[in-house]
């Protein structure tokens, strides 16, 4: 059964496109990044997942439509907030007591071997702790849920880059090869590009780019043109171009290898550097 499938979705906040005819499908087991600048309506999109937001359009999660099955899709779905907010009272040690006494997939175990990774401790209260330490003990409470579907919406935002390095090797480590699908909401492409198996990329509420990640050869070709070619290749239209060490790398849709390989060296282009192309033609 497909985990997620949208179809025309809209959503207006006075004379902005939040999401504007978005429509995609997330298979069990992928890896989604919904990739997008701030304000590109991602959030909005993930709100509409989750029930947390009305719209208009069809959406079914997990088979059921979010505004009106939420409960019994919260079961089976856990999100990450940008911004995890808990009691300042709270003690580390209440916290995950609270969590395993109000869901049945929590793992206690395994909350606390990934709190053993950082420098928490049980007795402490929340308003003890650092941002990042406040964001690496929410990951640990909501990493430690069994889903079939995990939201994370700018998941590693507060915390530094040793840290960000090691949740995304976590995340990788503890769901490939499962059927939990992952559903990362981010602005900052190329920290997550190599764990994705599919990519949205999203602004001013509209879709621009839903593909899978290996196929993207199959669309976009990068060519590292030599000067003497630059005319030539600019003649088939490029979608972006850049200047890398003399040379001009240009960016296109839909024109055969075979053509342009005698402008330059030809490559598939990263999703970062597709990222900026598509939304700079945006």
């Amino acid at each position: 059964m497909t985990v997620v499938s949208a179809r025309d979705l809209n959503k207006r906040f006075g004379s902005t496109n939040a999401m504007h005819n978005v429509s995609f499908d997330i298979e069990p087991g992928s890896i989604v990044g919904l990739i997008g600048p701030n304000g590109a309506g991602k959030t909005t999109t993930l709100k509409a997942i989750l029930g947390l937001t009305g719209f208009e359009g069809s959406l079914a999660v997990l088979g059921r439509d979010p505004r009106h099955g939420r409960h019994e899709i919260m079961k089976r779905v856990c999100f990450i907030a940008d911004v995890g907010v808990l009691p300042r009272w709270l003690k580390v040690s209440d916290a995950i007591n609270y969590v395993g006494g109000v869901h049945d997939r929590f793992n206690r175990d395994k909350a606390m071997a990934l709190l053993a990774e950082t420098d928490i401790s049980l007795n402490q209260r929340v308003k003890q702790l650092s941002k990042g330490m406040v964001t690496q003990l929410h990951l640990a409470l909501v990493m430690s849920i069994d889903v079939d579907l995990l939201v994370l919406d700018e998941p590693t935002l507060g915390l530094d880059i040793l840290y960000r390095k090691s949740f995304y090797e976590r995340l990788l480590n503890d769901y490939f090869d499962k059927s939990t699908s992952i559903i990362i909401s981010t602005h900052q492409v190329e920290e997550i590009e190599s764990l994705l198996t599919h990519l949205l990329f999203i602004t001013q509420g509209e879709i621009v780019l839903d593909s899978a990640r290996d196929a993207l050869s199959d669309t976009y070709t990068e060519v590292l043109v030599n000067p003497d070619h630059l005319e030539q290749a600019m003649s088939l239209n490029p979608i972006h171009s850049g200047d890398v060490i003399g040379k001009k790398s240009l960016i296109f849709a839909d024109v055969s290898k075979a053509s342009l390989q005698e402008f330059g060296e030809v490559s598939t282009p990263n999703v970062t550097d597709l990222f900026v192309a598509l939304l700079s033609r945006e």
